[in-house]
């Protein structure tokens, strides 16, 4: 042992572990290393016991008396076994909360590698972090914009990427190259200002402050592009060329001494206004002169950028067009319609315009006084603040900003106003018409991408998705209820939400053509009609303020329709399912601080993946030998016997054999199809079909003429519920509709035909009820049950969706809010019948 007057700094041998030390500091390193030593020795011994134990002890396992469960005796070793590699791997899939799909790849991977197929050598987080940042190329990290207020200079944190070096990498592309084209007014008006070689490079931008953290204490400002000239499906997707996040812009933050006061509101839009400048700076350079570019599948293009549509909710659209919001003189941002006579239905509307609004800020800016320059700008309800689309060529503010069925009908005109209405009256009648409204909800049959409501009345929690399938549904759900005798103005609101939803129907059409939008037009007319006469009747009793902007502004909905095509174009919905997977972003993989570079830079990580993934999928796809539909449903041979006697019950099969024949018999010759060695068809009882209780139908839309497909039906124990599809099926004069009720496929010689059983809703109506007039309802009548025809399936033109009506038994509605295909088929289907 070492001198207490030799240094500190000298080192000696520790004798257990056999390491030089300090001096100072072997006391304590003795006293750890023999405690280490200790438990070395202890952790052996007990090694030794349990091996020993092993050979020739097991476990015996007891169970109380009450349990009535004999005693089991277990090998010791089973006990003792180390944790297995596909535990370790569940748990991690279990942890990350993996997918199905998520789950199969993972797996699918570690198979690969186990076989020795593809050698895997990632080893570290840190490893795959380099690897996305070798794969991807790094975005913009940040730009200072700076705002003055107040005699002082405020710096904030822009992050982007630049706009145009992303739509160029875009248009390396070769695969996206080819659908370049696109129409509509606004994108054709803005070819013919352009130079005869030059190509319209048309954006699609949205931005929306929205929460991050759960409690709202994290928000983010993410700017969305698109590029217009892309098919809906690609830009509206989730593949390389569909939305991606292109700029984070900073958020101003507000505190009570500033708040509300006018020189701080302009202070915030400016910082967005000179924030948005950094991000299509080079936007504006080129909107002026275009710029040549080699395109990927190698033709050199004149492109000329133009921002041709603009998606926000109102409060982003206020900030764009820098106007002053609901309390200014003039609150909409396409419009000058005063700020009082906004409830009032108009065509003739001064429209506002880039170049008035420049125009009234410079006259405002000569003024000598701040007084009268904020009176000049309140008279128009604009801001002092330049805006910085102003600066890009063959662009109008007003023009770009666009209608939004998301914010004004689903989540606002209806969501928070219509059904408020319609709740008060349907509360107003009692308890029981409340109950009722639930129980026509919960009896509505199942359908894809339509939600199933077992209650509305007093739903928690609605979103917009969730509000427009109650409105497709309501007026099914509640004709038998709000009646002209129960309650005359609940029955006239019934009418009014009838029109609203025919007006909504029409302005989600995918494509347009002039017969809709005229008739678009007439039905907005006729429930702003219907609406005034409710408002007129209804305000002493509700006392209900309707002057509000998403009432007036679907009187723009068509003009841009007209100029910038269907609505699904400028629907924010697409961009605000967005925000969920930032959100996960931020809770997932980021640490909480400085979160915007963090989730740009996983968001671009992500971009790459996809891009790398979309071009193995491509040759994935080229080589692919077969495809296999993963829908195929079960499919089961039975004989004639068999059948009858599983549906002995049923008089819609009885002497279901004989009928075949006699169906078959008067069937192949309507069609030409030879009997088999020229003799009639006789099945005998032991002949067998192949029965199955799935049947997918493609059909020509009415609305853009592209092949659809329904998915149908027939199960006696659908996810544990009898589940029976309604049909819309060919007929001479004109279709009927009926439901299905048994699916199967028989040989009649070398020919394989497959056929329905159905239950025709085609008893003739008589005189239509006034009621169905006034409410638009097509109204059908069930055969008896006994009355069951047999049809080809190939005479389905769709499926359908019926409503039964509680109060006549046998007669159900057809609904035509489904979707905009079948829409226009009743309206045409309608029209024929008043005919």
């Amino acid at each position: 042992m070492p001198k207490d007057s030799q240094r500190s700094s000298e080192e000696v041998l520790c004798d257990i572990c056999g390491t030089m030390i300090r001096a100072r500091g072997l006391v304590s390193h003795m006293r750890k290393c023999e405690k280490q030593e200790r438990l070395r020795i202890e952790q052996a011994e007990l090694a030794e016991i349990l091996q020993e134990s092993a050979k020739t002890y097991d476990i015996k396992v007891e169970y109380h008396p009450h349990s009535k469960i004999p005693s089991t005796i277990h090998r010791f070793v089973d006990f003792s076994r180390h944790r297995s590699m596909e535990d370790s791997v569940a748990e991690i899939a279990l942890e990350a909360a993996m997918t199905k799909d998520q789950t199969n790849r993972l797996f699918n991977l570690l198979h690969r590698s186990a076989c020795g197929k593809e050698a895997f050598t990632l080893q570290s987080h840190d490893e795959v972090r380099s690897f996305w940042e070798m794969a991807s190329e790094r975005f913009t990290p940040s730009s200072v914009v700076s705002v003055k207020y107040r005699s002082e200079v405020h710096d904030f944190n822009m992050y982007s990427r630049p706009l145009w070096d992303w739509a160029l990498d875009l248009l390396r592309d070769s695969r996206f190259t080819k659908h370049f084209p696109w129409t509509a007014n606004a994108f054709w008006d803005a070819q013919s200002r352009l130079p005869p070689d030059a190509k319209p490079l048309a954006f699609i931008l949205y931005a929306d402050k929205n929460k991050l953290s759960s409690f709202g204490t994290q928000k983010g400002y993410p700017i969305i592009v698109r590029i217009a000239n892309l098919p809906i499906e690609i830009r509206n997707g989730v593949g390389v060329a569909g939305s991606r996040v292109v700029s984070w812009l900073p958020i101003v933050n507000e505190n009570q001494k500033d708040s509300r006061k006018a020189s701080f509101v302009n202070f915030k839009n400016a910082v967005w206004h000179e924030s948005f400048l950094q991000l299509i700076e080079s936007v504006i350079q080129h909107s002026k002169t275009g710029y040549w570019f080699d395109c990927g599948d190698l033709i050199r293009r004149l492109l000329w950028p133009i921002i041709l549509i603009l998606s926000a909710d109102y409060e982003e659209q206020c900030i764009m067009s820098l106007i002053r919001g609901l309390k200014g003189k003039f609150p909409c941002p396409v419009c000058l319609v005063p700020q009082d006579m906004q409830s009032i239905y108009t065509e003739e509307l001064t429209l506002r315009t880039s170049a008035e609004s420049q125009q009234v800020l410079k006259t405002a800016r000569l003024a000598k006084t701040k007084k009268a320059r904020e009176n000049h700008l309140k008279a128009f309800s604009l801001r002092d603040v330049e805006n910085v689309f102003w600066k890009v060529h063959h662009c109008d503010i007003h023009r770009a900003l666009s209608w939004d069925c998301m914010h004004a009908n689903n989540g606002g005109l209806w969501s928070d106003h219509l059904w408020v209405e319609l709740q008060f009256w349907i509360t107003d009648l009692g308890r029981e018409a409340a109950v009722q409204i639930d129980s026509n909800f919960d009896a509505f049959p199942r359908w894809p991408d339509l939600q199933h409501f077992s209650r509305v009345m007093k739903i928690d929690f609605t979103d917009s998705a969730t509000h427009e399938d109650i409105s497709k549904l309501v007026v099914f759900a509640a004709q038998n209820i709000l009646t002209r005798t129960e309650s005359k103005l609940g029955y006239l609101l019934l009418r009014c939400i009838r029109h609203f939803v025919m007006f909504d129907m029409y302005a989600a059409l995918e494509v347009h053509t002039e017969d809709t939008i005229t008739a678009g037009r007439e039905t907005l007319r006729e429930f702003s009609t219907l609406l005034d006469e409710y408002i007129t009747k209804s305000e002493p009793e509700t006392g209900k303020n309707w002057n509000f902007l998403k009432k007036h502004s679907n009187v723009h909905v068509f003009d841009d329709i007209l100029a910038k095509g269907a609505t699904r174009n400028y629907n924010t919905k697409p961009n605000e399912r967005m925000h969920g997977p930032l959100r996960a972003i931020y809770l997932r993989r980021t640490n909480f601080k400085n979160v915007a570079t963090q989730i740009i830079r996983y968001d671009h990580w992500l971009l790459t993946s996809t891009s790398m993934r979309s071009e193995i999928d491509d040759l994935d796809e080229y080589t692919r030998q077969q495809v296999i539909d993963p829908e195929a449903g079960e499919e089961i041979e039975e004989s004639f016997s068999q059948i009858e006697q599983e549906h002995a019950a049923d008089t819609a099969f009885s002497g279901f054999r004989i009928r075949l024949n006699r169906f078959l018999n008067e069937f192949l010759p309507r069609f030409e199809i030879p009997f088999p060695d020229g003799r009639r068809v006789h099945f005998r009882p032991d002949d067998q079909v192949t029965v199955f209780q799935y049947l997918r139908v493609n059909y020509e839309s009415m609305v853009d003429w592209r092949l659809k497909r329904d998915l149908l039906r027939c199960n006696p124990s659908f996810f544990g519920s009898p589940r029976y599809d309604c049909v819309m099926v060919k007929a001479q004069d004109q279709p009927f509709f009926a439901r299905l009720i048994f699916l199967f496929r028989c040989s009649i010689g070398e020919i394989v035909l497959s056929f329905a059983l159905i239950h025709p809703y085609d008893v003739a109506i008589g005189h239509r009820r006034r009621q169905d007039i006034d409410l638009g309802l097509y109204r059908v009548r069930a055969k008896p049950r006994a009355s069951l025809e047999l049809i080809s399936v190939e005479s389905i033109i769709r499926g359908a969706v019926l409503a039964s009506d509680p109060a006549t038994a046998g007669d159900y509605f057809v609904v035509d809010t489904i979707d905009t295909d079948i829409f226009l088929r009743m309206k045409s289907l309608q029209a024929h019948y008043v005919n």
